[in-house]
């Protein structure tokens, strides 16, 4: 198939969990043989050794709430490739692919991971209520209805009128070849012998939960618990409030943003993958933990045992005593006791393999991949279309 993927406002390559997956996804379907067409922001170049020809196109000053207006440069881009299938990233302010996809008869494949239902007490559906025609959600609703495939990784973020047959749920993933237990290069934290390192990774938001490990070390260093060292890697708007919360306490270490090349060895060298979700921290989490979290798959690929709440997102991915360890989010010292019980080396092993074995098995980005390219393949013989 040619593909034309639509992301424009996804930097790439970047450090940020879209960026990585509009890279890993494109690069995949490439890896199968698919002539593979990407829009999007470019921050720099690309390996010599990518199957992929990137575009450089990105929203009017930067800003998501312009992409609409590139509407006509991609439209154009897709009458010169008539591609086969148009992928859009979704956004409320998008919509410029699946237009594109309707205008060149390509098939449009909608990619949704943020909702695109209102979630309870949401502003922008006050907002688009007092606008009495409800523009934003008649758009939303328009590229729904003419997407040929909605691929998420929940349904519960898409209306509930869209036909169920139209919807591909499915999980992102890690690249288990680079991700593993002995990947080598820079780590960028001391490593210090006899103690036991717990790597959090993500963008810093309220959600995330980054000042819960803090406070679990805090707790453990209370009862003289030392041997646990917590390593925190990104930047983003919670990172200040995280470095106050460790003030003054020992074994916390911040590395501040690594470049997505230097993950698989930073991984490596951890020995406990957390992620603390906290979904009460972000409203549109009430419609259900819809997020697939690139960094538990990247944690599971590197053969680290998880330790994350019990919530019901998580249980579809890690399974409580196989994988990881899933703690009471309503217990304040759960994810302490979690860390604690991980001191053992064993169990650190035993949960840590069958991670690893699962993240090939289910959650590699080869296996997206493959998903991915069956349902575009079967929507392409439904509709007749011929290379399929």
């Amino acid at each position: 198939m040619k593909i034309l993927y639509c992301a424009i406002d996804q930097q790439v390559p970047g450090t940020r969990g879209g960026s990585v997956h509009v890279q890993a996804a494109a690069e995949g379907l490439a890896a199968r043989g698919h002539e593979m067409h990407v829009l999007a922001t470019m921050t720099g170049r690309m390996p010599a050794e990518s199957r992929v020809s990137w575009h450089t196109l990105a929203p009017p000053l930067g800003s998501v709430r312009l992409r609409l207006t590139r509407a006509p440069a991609v439209l154009a881009i897709a009458r010169s490739l008539q591609p086969d299938v148009v992928i859009e990233r979704y956004h409320n302010f998008g919509g410029e692919g699946i237009r594109a996809a309707t205008r060149t008869g390509a098939l449009a494949v909608l990619e949704v991971n943020a909702p695109v239902v209102d979630y309870p007490g949401s502003p922008k559906r006050a907002l688009d209520r007092t606008l009495i025609v409800e523009p934003m959600r008649r758009w939303r609703d328009w590229q729904c209805r003419s997407a040929d495939l909605l691929v998420t990784p929940s349904a519960t973020i898409l209306p509930r009128w869209v036909p169920r047959s139209r919807i591909v749920e499915i999980e992102w993933g890690a690249d288990t070849a680079r991700f593993h237990p002995g990947a080598g290069g820079r780590v960028p934290f001391p490593i210090e012998p006899g103690r036991i390192v717990a790597v959090f990774a993500g963008a810093f938001r309220r959600w995330h939960g980054a000042q819960h490990l803090v406070d679990a070390v805090r707790r453990l260093r209370d009862r003289h618990v030392g041997a646990v060292t917590a390593v925190l890697i990104g930047e983003g708007p919670e990172l200040p409030a995280a470095r106050r919360a460790a003030s003054g306490l020992e074994g916390v270490v911040f590395t501040g943003a690594v470049p997505h090349a230097d993950m698989p060895a930073a991984l490596a060298a951890a020995d406990i993958g957390v992620a603390p979700f906290d979904p009460g921290a972000h409203p549109p989490l009430a419609l259900g933990f819809y997020w697939s979290p690139l960094k538990v798959f990247e944690y599971m690929a590197s053969g680290l045992p998880v330790v994350a709440p019990a919530i019901a997102g998580m249980r579809r991915i890690v399974e409580d005593d196989r994988e990881g360890l899933l703690y009471d989010p309503d217990d304040p010292g759960g994810l302490a006791a979690s860390l604690e019980r991980l001191m053992d080396g064993a169990e650190r092993r035993r949960l840590g393999a069958a991670s690893r074995a699962r993240a090939v098995r289910e959650f590699s980005w080869a296996r997206h991949c493959e998903t991915l390219e069956a349902a575009m393949s079967n929507a392409l013989v439904r509709r007749g279309s011929g290379n399929a």
